[in-house]
């Protein structure tokens, strides 16, 4: 057996898809890789006390040279967005090209880009009148939210929806499942 692929996970956040891929390792649902650190852009990020309790190395690091510093000291192979909410730097890009994974709370290509973020997206997939929404795992480039994409699901918008509800019902249904399902996809890929 090869040795699991090591991963940096970067947060901004409350870390409900930190969590999932926390849950999913422990569960064996990822067993080509191996969370190493999580890297936080705030040092109030709830992702932090989440990866705290689980065991898991964190870091705060808010200048693109501290995150590049804190991956190298990692030894990561691989980084998982979830949630960060800033945007990389064109010398980590370049360092882990093809590498780097996001979940996006939408189909891409719509509702993605500048500004859409958050409760932002589906706000604007509400205002949209659409029928479904849904999750988008995706490799990072130097675009916004525009790197081949590795896996989508669709959830179904419902009357009555708020951007809350729906907000709570792509993470349930999509991203919590699509997020741990890339990284082992790409994990077993890296370690092959």
């Amino acid at each position: 057996m090869s040795e699991k692929i090591k991963v940096a996970v970067l947060v901004s956040g409350g870390g409900t898809n930190l969590q999932a891929l926390i849950d999913k390792e422990a569960d064996g649902q990822i067993p080509d890789a191996h969370i190493v650190k999580v890297i936080a852009s705030r040092e109030d990020a709830f992702a932090l006390e989440r990866a705290a309790k689980a065991g898991i190395e964190t870091a705060v690091a808010k200048e693109p040279q501290q995150v590049m510093e804190e991956l190298q000291k990692s030894g990561a192979d691989m980084i998982v967005l979830a949630g960060y909410m800033k945007v990389l730097p064109k010398e980590i890009i370049e360092r882990y090209r093809n590498k780097i994974i996001n979940i996006h709370p939408s189909l891409i290509p719509k509702y993605c880009g500048k500004g859409f973020y958050g409760k932002r997206v589906h706000k604007a997939v509400l205002e949209g009148g659409e029928k479904e929404s849904g999750a988008t795992v995706h490799f990072v480039d130097e675009g916004m939210d525009s790197g081949p994409i590795l896996l989508q699901k669709a959830v179904e918008v419902k009357e009555g929806d708020t951007p809350e509800i729906l907000q709570r019902r792509v993470m349930e249904q999509a991203e919590w499942k699509l997020l741990p399902q890339a990284a082992q996809m790409i994990a077993k890929e890296l370690s092959i």
